[in-house]
């Protein structure tokens, strides 16, 4: 299984049509694409339809038998339209906004998953839900990782980014426990952060272990496994 992100691809898209990303900073500290009607067309074009189809042909090519889906098809994701949101403005004060075109993830359709799971190899996910309403919502793609992976019971679930793990001043943390947290979460950052309390959410629902690794190097799964990386433990 794989859940893809693409937040550059998709600014870059946005850029080329003429529609200005905007990204939203909120009172915790994690930052967000406001989608709007026009940015939500494009997210689904891009993330939907080209990246997608690239991962899967890029597999393919590989003798990977792969699927490409939307968390829409088949509603294997559901969500709540956010109505507003809560971020803080150019002058750090909280100003409630609306929601837009983003989602919280409610419910994952794990019998439908496993039967996809079923006829290919690897199923590839691009991290878009099917609204109460009916519409398309932007999801997050690190809770969606971690929803599925809690869903399918998943032994491992592995975050891949651009670093080699969560840093701190010191480096890379190896090992980081879900009780730990709440303590670390300030001092992590903007995007990180996401991704930590995702894991430790996940882990602390029966994933068994879940790490955060450098998706830039060579066989990036294999070398998570390894041993690199940071790992979230109970």
């Amino acid at each position: 299984m794989l859940v893809h992100g693409g937040g550059d691809i998709v600014t870059e898209y946005s850029r080329k049509m003429g529609v200005e990303p905007r990204i939203v900073v909120h009172p915790n500290g994690m930052k967000s694409r406001y989608t709007s009607l026009e940015e939500l067309e494009i997210y689904t074009m891009v993330m939907a339809g080209l990246l997608n189809k690239r991962i899967v042909s890029g597999l393919e090519y590989r003798g990977i038998k792969a699927l490409g889906v939307s968390g829409a098809d088949l509603g294997l994701l559901a969500a709540e339209r956010k109505k507003r949101i809560i971020i803080l403005n150019e002058r750090g004060r909280m100003q409630v906004i609306p929601g837009g075109y983003t989602g919280k993830i409610r419910n994952v359709q794990c019998s439908i998953l496993c039967s996809l799971l079923g006829i290919s190899t690897v199923l590839v996910v691009s991290p878009i839900a099917l609204g109460l309403e009916g519409e398309l919502l932007n999801v997050n793609g690190d809770q969606a990782s971690a929803l599925i992976a809690t869903s399918l019971e998943a032994e491992k679930l592995i975050f891949l980014s651009d670093v080699p793990g969560v840093l701190l001043e010191d480096g890379v943390i190896r090992v980081i426990r879900t009780g730990d947290v709440e303590d670390l979460y300030i001092k992590i950052g903007p995007g990180m952060n996401r991704k930590v309390v995702m894991a430790a959410e996940a882990v602390s629902k029966g994933v068994g272990e879940a790490i955060i690794a450098d998706g830039t190097v060579e066989n990036p799964i294999t070398t998570a496994l390894a041993g690199s990386g940071t790992r979230i433990v109970p």
